[in-house]
């Protein structure tokens, strides 16, 4: 094994404490380092050239080698798992056309807890003999094979699984729109002595939702899978007319740390102010992943393509990073955005699952609410039918930035129901993404990077950690990231 690298090591302290060290992190340089929100600004004297912007965004609508080159990579590796053979191959694959670009791409390796799918099996075994369609929420352990009857958990709360007559040695059904977080529920279960737990997927037609059982990469201490909603809700009919399903559970699926790397592409400006376009390169492994995300790693390789062509040399440094490990639980950028600590950094923006441009979103950060309408203005006949946004959420790439006070920038986006609702599962294949969709909002990512990286508008400046807990407050975000630990402003006073 390799010796760990800075960036290795700073990631396996999160695995080894995953957030007393960020919160210990984030009190002292946010608190010190941003305090009274210090104003970064660059030397300027540029703006935006709309005949520039312009030419970008005629390029990228014109332009249909990104969805090509998502094209070969789905059909080419399949799902993206990290840690997974398809993933470095794919990771290796994309180094190599975007240097057919003529743009330098490098890995900036490092560890995370991982996790490998394995052959598991969960079997119906009264009133009548099925196996179950399923998939394990990663951080699921391996187990020898076990029977026991289904009980209904309702939102799995603490009181609803308190309230069960006799809940212990059983596997629980939980329902597909629970509000209690992930974690909550799965210790609820365990202090009620039962075995598993079975999530109805919010779908229906057939599908699953994979997705990870921990946050913080810790291994689950009972299974959890989710199962059709068709299976789920049939399972609920039966125990509601008082018939006993019982199940043979087995998982061979395991926890293991793997070393895999982030895509990083630099575009030197005239200053160290620095933009970040960021998004997730991983998916999972059931499907091909082009949705999620192979939608934003093709629109990273078309602003690459669009830059290099037009823009290579800005008044800002552009970063451009494809992140391995957010689904579950970040962790590329969760190594990456700390990286960035001593480096002014104007804005992020983050690109998962974004279809055709309906909105800009500001993420709560009211600062960058002008200049996006400002870019909105640029874009002329194109301008963006919902404008601007200002709503933060919690869950994706962006989060670990505006944890060490970077604003943070999305988009809103349409992607059409009947095609979205495959995400995370076998269907989530090239065919589903219309050939028409990346050029779309590649056209407008790579204007609103050039934008940025331009415009004498933009405010550099890190926010601290209180100004975040307002942030996040004002969302209503805390009880959610709570639930999976993530919240590092306790030792914050609620009005500073």
């Amino acid at each position: 094994m390799k010796t760990a690298n800075p960036i290795q090591n700073n990631l396996l302290g999160y695995i080894r404490s995953p957030f007393s060290r960020l919160r210990r992190r984030a009190q002292s340089n946010l608190l010190g380092y941003f305090a009274a929100g210090l104003l970064l600004v660059a030397p300027l004297g540029a703006q935006p050239d709309q005949a520039v912007q312009d030419a970008i965004m005629a390029d990228a609508l014109a332009d249909s080698s990104a969805h090509d080159f998502l094209t070969r990579l789905c059909d080419d590796f399949g799902g993206r798992l990290t840690g997974a053979p398809a993933n470095e191959g794919a990771l290796h694959r994309t180094i190599e056309e975007l240097k057919a670009l003529g743009v330098e791409a490098r890995l900036e390796r490092f560890k995370m807890p991982g996790w490998v799918r394995g052959e598991d099996e969960v079997t119906m075994l009264a009133p009548l003999h099925r196996q179950l369609r399923v998939a394990a929420l990663s951080y699921t352990q391996p187990h020898e094979p076990f029977e026991a009857e289904v009980v209904d958990i309702g939102q799995g709360r603490a009181e609803d699984i308190a309230a069960l007559e006799s809940p212990q040695g059983k596997i629980g059904l939980l329902a597909p729109h629970t509000s209690v977080p992930r974690g909550q529920y799965e210790a609820a279960a365990l202090k009620a002595g039962m075995r598993g737990i079975l999530w109805i997927n919010r779908v229906d037609g057939g599908q699953l939702l994979a997705r990870t059982g921990s946050f913080n990469g810790e291994p689950l201490k009972i299974p959890v899978y989710s199962v059709t909603q068709e299976e789920g809700n049939w399972m609920l009919r039966l125990l509601q007319r008082g018939q006993t399903v019982r199940l043979r559970m087995h998982t061979r699926s395991y926890c293991t740390e793997v070393d895999t790397a982030n895509i990083v592409v630099t575009f030197p400006g005239r200053t160290a102010d620095t933009v970040v376009i960021g998004g997730h390169f991983d998916s999972w492994d059931l499907g091909q992943g082009a949705t999620d995300n192979g939608l934003g790693v093709a629109q990273l390789y078309a602003v690459a393509k669009q830059l290099q062509a037009h823009a290579p040399k800005n008044l800002r440094t552009v970063e451009l990073v494809w992140f391995n490990g957010e689904e579950q639980g970040l962790w590329g950028a969760r190594v990456h955005a700390p990286t960035l600590k001593d480096r002014p950094v104007a804005a992020m923006v983050n690109l998962d699952m974004v279809g055709f441009p309906l909105s800009v979103n500001a993420l709560g950060f009211d600062a960058l609410v002008p200049v996006l309408k400002q870019f909105d203005a640029s874009l002329g006949s194109r301008r963006l039918k919902q404008g601007v946004a200002n709503v933060n959420w919690f869950g994706s790439d962006h989060t670990p930035y505006q944890l060490e006070g970077i604003p943070s920038i999305t988009f809103g986006a349409h992607i059409e129901p009947d095609k979205v609702r495959y995400y995370h599962d076998l269907a989530d294949t090239i065919d589903k993404v219309d050939p028409r969709m990346i050029p779309e909002l590649s056209a407008t990512i790579a204007a609103l990077t050039y934008f940025l990286a331009n415009t004498e508008e933009l405010p550099v400046r890190r926010y601290s950690l209180a100004e975040m807990k307002e942030i996040f407050t004002r969302a209503g975000l805390e009880p959610r990231m709570r639930g999976v630990g993530l919240w590092p402003f306790d030792s914050i006073a609620d009005n500073p």
